[in-house]
């Protein structure tokens, strides 16, 4: 074989990898009760939080519990542990990657829409987010 085939073929090969790794690592846009379906698959769920339920940070678990509606107005707790995201309030899309447990959703990455800084009609969000205390 020539130089120039062994480097198509390569390349080809290389290509196909790069394919198949973005097939099998792209996470999947669901509803709730569709991830619930698959218990413990990643899945990604676009949603509003609940600014009505209480949001609760333990910084001592590093953990944060909120309330989210999904795009179909389903709610459930999701528990996402890590730290809170700075202006979590005020968010106006969370989308969360992780995936449905008999407790609620578990979120290993959350990624947040504010408010455009620009927005005339903004007005701020009293932080209602309850600290939990260790005495």
């Amino acid at each position: 074989m020539k130089k120039t085939e062994i480097v198509l073929i390569l390349l080809v090969a290389v290509i196909i990898g790069i394919i198949l790794s973005l097939t099998f690592n792209a996470s999947t846009y669901v509803t709730f009760i569709e991830a619930e379906k698959f218990m413990g698959e990643e899945f990604t769920v676009i949603g509003e939080l609940n600014k009505e339920k209480e949001i609760i940070y333990d910084p001592y678990e590093n953990q944060l519990t909120f309330f989210a509606l999904d795009s179909m107005s389903n709610q459930r707790k999701v528990f996402y542990y890590d730290a809170k995201p700075q202006d979590f309030e005020r968010s106006e899309k969370i989308t969360m990657t992780g995936f449905a447990s008999s407790d609620g959703f578990v979120a290993q990455t959350i990624l947040m829409k504010c408010p455009s800084k620009y927005n005339e009609d903004q007005h701020l969000v009293e932080e209602e987010t309850t600290y939990l205390t260790y005495d």
